[in-house]
Parts: structure tokens; C-alpha cells; sequence
């Protein structure tokens, strides 16, 4: 079995266990991995050093999520990652990983900035920025208000334009102003960027027009 399968496995297993919902699961994994592939063959050139990383990226992009603390103990979840990795990577390699995902959030470079992860700097930005490039996903945001349903707690039942508004006012006080945050320094994020902000412009408005009519 190759780590690429034994890697998503693990995030069907705990994705399971810790309740992770769809926001943050299996689909979220392959798109940061897609993302920080395509960061990894755009930057090689510019940061050699990469080379030498490129499986800490791999699995820090798809294991990322697996510790976050909406959903468990951060520290639970870190440690259920080294023995989940001990035997498939070495122990430099796990302690890079472990270094990685528990200081790339958004919140955490917000509050703290980035830190020094020294040699494993620029795998630590290809994968933050996937991350990063896979937040300008609308329905994923909406996704995530669905699921976690803030303005009716005590009832499955949901509001769309509740999930509409919360994602709309995300995405103009956080992902639209990426760049302007400064927290993007590759090219390849910094073109995506745009490109990915008009599609997410686009999603928006369709959403709106089909949240105001009144046939569904």
C-alpha cells in the first residue's frame, strides 16, 4: 500500500472518529495536495531547496487538518499523527510535518506571524499558501456554516441565507484580502489569487440570485 493510500485512509479514520464534516475532510485534503503540488512544480526553480522537502509538503498538505482545534485537542490530534506517521517517514521528516500544520492557520499567523521553521521555511509557505488558495471554495464556507449551524443551535434545521451570509462576510473580512494581508509570497498564489477571487465573485452572485427567488 503507498503512503498516498495509507495517508488518505488515515483521514477517512479520524475524519470519522472526531466528527470532521465534509468542510475539512476528504475533498478539502485533495485539493490543498493539488494546490501544493502545483506551488511546488511553479517554485522549484526559484527555491531548489524544495527538492528535498517535497514529501513533507505531500503529506503535511494532505494531513493538515487533522489537528485542528475546531474539532479536537490540538495536542491530541498531533500526537495521533506522529504514531499514525512513525513507521512511514523518518523522524526528521514527522518532526517537520508536526511543525508545519500546528503553525500554518490563518488565525495563528494572524495573531503570531509567521515563524522560523528555518530550513523547512519554504515547505512550510507552499503548504500554508494551499491552504490558503483552497479557502476561495464558497460552497466550502458554506458548507462549514451548514454544519456547524451557529444562529439555531439546538435544531437540524437550517437557514440558506443564514449560511449565505455568514460565508459572504468571511470571505470580504478574510480571502479577498489575502494578498493585501501579505500573506502570500509566491508568484504562482499571487496570480491565483485573482483568478480565483473573480470565480469566488461569480459564485457569490449566482448564490445571491437564487437565494432571492422565490420558485425554490
Amino acid at each position: 500500500m503507498s503512503l498516498l493510500t495509507k495517508l488518505f485512509n488515515y483521514i477517512l479514520l479520524t475524519t470519522k472518529k472526531y466528527g470532521i464534516d465534509e468542510s475539512h475532510g476528504m475533498s478539502h485534503s485533495m485539493n490543498v495536495l493539488h494546490f501544493a503540488n502545483n506551488i511546488y512544480e511553479a517554485e522549484i526553480q526559484n527555491y531548489p531547496i524544495l527538492e528535498t522537502h517535497e514529501r513533507i509538503i505531500y503529506v503535511s498538505a494532505i494531513i493538515h487538518d487533522m489537528c485542528d482545534k475546531k474539532y479536537m485537542d490540538e495536542d491530541e490530534g498531533l500526537y495521533n499523527i506522529g504514531c499514525f506517521l512513525n513507521d512511514k517517514i523518518e523522524p526528521s521528516e514527522i518532526d517537520a510535518v508536526k511543525r508545519i500544520v500546528r503553525t500554518m492557520s490563518y488565525s495563528k499567523v494572524k495573531k503570531n506571524g509567521f515563524p522560523d521553521l528555518q530550513e523547512y521555511q519554504m515547505a512550510y509557505h507552499v503548504v500554508r499558501e494551499a491552504d490558503l488558495l483552497s479557502a476561495y471554495d464558497f460552497d466550502r464556507c458554506m458548507l462549514y456554516n451548514i454544519h456547524h449551524n451557529k444562529h439555531n443551535k439546538n435544531s437540524e434545521n437550517i437557514e440558506m441565507i443564514n449560511a449565505f451570509s455568514d460565508a459572504h462576510e468571511l470571505f470580504h473580512k478574510r480571502v479577498f484580502k489575502h494578498e493585501d494581508d501579505s500573506l502570500l509570497i509566491t508568484d504562482y498564489s499571487k496570480a491565483m489569487h485573482k483568478e480565483l477571487s473573480l470565480l469566488a465573485h461569480t459564485r457569490i452572485n449566482t448564490w445571491k440570485k437564487m437565494i432571492q427567488k422565490t420558485t425554490i
